[in-house]
């Protein structure tokens, strides 16, 4: 193989060639079918005025209210930072970490992070310490959940209208734009792109090849004694006999597999089925009213919804706060027992229900965004008050645990067990 044009498939470990792309391109994995690098028109200037444009709006969007709830002239207006510290006014910390997280912090630094990579790419610099940024980005990327937010705002709209008249607040349409300004930015944003973009400035300043080049005859990275970096994508050589290294490139450490996978999901797994049975069983909501006191499960919450004659939001709601934890649960179990027994049978499958995991398991989020607005806003004293129960805390715990479970799996060990050498 082409030393220099090398890449390792980061789901089943594949070595190809990597070749040029016409624009708007992508290449995908011969073997599991992932996506390997694209390549995007005008990736730097149209990723860099998408996340600009995004930027703006964020900051309108957590200026004014997201909605307002008027009962009896009396109208009571929040805004998404609002609503998490009235969360932590209650008590409910843990919840109100978890909503300012991926709501506030995650994409405000998902943005931050590509506009320091891209600003200077455009004026034909090298970002300072890009390594450090871009491996940054890959951490926080999954955890900014604002297009699951948007639909969280849609279903408390629903069920705030059986208690008062609804206002919709301008950061309800600001956030929708920086929703699909974020989108349409990470279809144009590509790290392989803005690695090798840095590589060949790096060249051009130094007059020597990029680093990292390597060679290999075998059909897989590690059988051919290759590491390969998943926050760069960079194949190198570890020095002789070493499971680990760093990455030359970009100083992440290296190994040829991730240490602990299956333990790791396991125990996160484990956490996860003990909390899924409080997260359904304890109430989410406790609701107090002149008429008396009541609470709501995740599933009364969907009999509301379908009662009320909203039953398309019943049936997201039901998908996404009850069938997809457990689905995704089961889906991880089986995964990383198959992988576990080295089972050699529907390699491909296998790979796609881990892609599928990976992407369903943030809209779990929804129910926690619906109760952060139903109790910042239901806030009227003696006419009606609503509070988060523990069960929602025990249900958010759920959702992290299961997205730290899928990180922690890592798929390649679905193909080991279908190397010759292991047969």
């Amino acid at each position: 193989m082409n030393a220099a044009r090398l890449i390792a498939c980061h789901e089943c470990d594949l070595l190809q060639r990597e070749t040029v792309l016409a624009s708007g391109g992508t290449a995908r994995c011969r073997r599991c079918g992932a996506t390997l690098y694209r390549r995007p028109p005008a990736s730097v200037d149209r990723a860099l005025a998408l996340t600009l444009a995004a930027m703006v709006l964020f900051v309108v969007a957590n200026t004014f209210p997201i909605v307002g709830l008027s009962v009896n002239g009396t109208l009571v207006e929040t805004t998404l930072f609002g609503a998490a510290q009235v969360l932590y006014d209650d008590g409910v910390w843990p919840l109100a970490g978890l909503v300012f997280v991926t709501t506030l912090l995650m994409p405000l630094l998902d943005m931050a992070a590509v506009t320091y990579v891209l600003l200077p790419l455009r004026t034909g610099h090298i970002p300072r310490r890009p390594d450090i940024v871009l491996r940054v980005l890959r951490h926080v990327t999954p955890w900014g959940m604002i297009e699951v937010l948007i639909l969280g705002m849609l279903v408390a709209l629903v069920k705030l209208a059986a208690i008062a008249s609804v206002v919709p607040g301008i950061a309800m349409w600001a956030f929708g734009a920086v929703m699909l300004l974020l989108a349409a930015a990470a279809s144009t944003f590509d790290p392989h792109d803005i690695w090798s973009r840095i590589d060949i400035a790096r060249s051009a300043a130094s007059a020597s090849a990029p680093a990292g080049q390597v060679s290999a005859s075998a059909p897989t990275a590690a059988r051919a004694g290759l590491f390969v970096c998943h926050d760069c994508g960079l194949l190198s050589k570890p020095a002789s006999h070493a499971h680990e290294g760093r990455c030359p490139r970009c100083g992440s450490p290296l190994h040829f597999r991730k240490p602990g996978s299956i333990a790791r999901t396991w125990a996160f797994l484990i956490s996860a089925v003990i909390l899924y049975i409080p997260a359904n069983l304890l109430p989410v909501m406790d609701t107090s009213s002149l008429f008396g006191a009541q609470t709501d499960t995740i599933m009364s919450g969907v009999v509301f919804l379908w009662t009320s004659g909203s039953w398309p939001l019943a049936v997201i709601v039901f998908i996404a706060s009850i069938a997809v934890p457990m689905l995704k649960i089961i889906a991880l179990i089986f995964l990383v027992l198959t992988a576990q027994l080295r089972w050699r049978w529907l390699p491909q499958r296998r790979t796609r229900i881990y892609r599928l995991v990976e992407l369903v398991g943030r809209w779990s989020m929804l129910d926690i965004y619906v109760i952060t607005i139903l109790v910042a806003l239901v806030q009227f004293n003696a006419l009606a008050t609503i509070k988060a129960g523990p069960g929602a805390i025990a249900f958010g715990a759920v959702v992290v645990l299961t997205m730290f479970a899928a990180m922690s799996f890592d798929p390649r060990l679905i193909w080991d067990a279908v190397e010759p050498d292991h047969g």
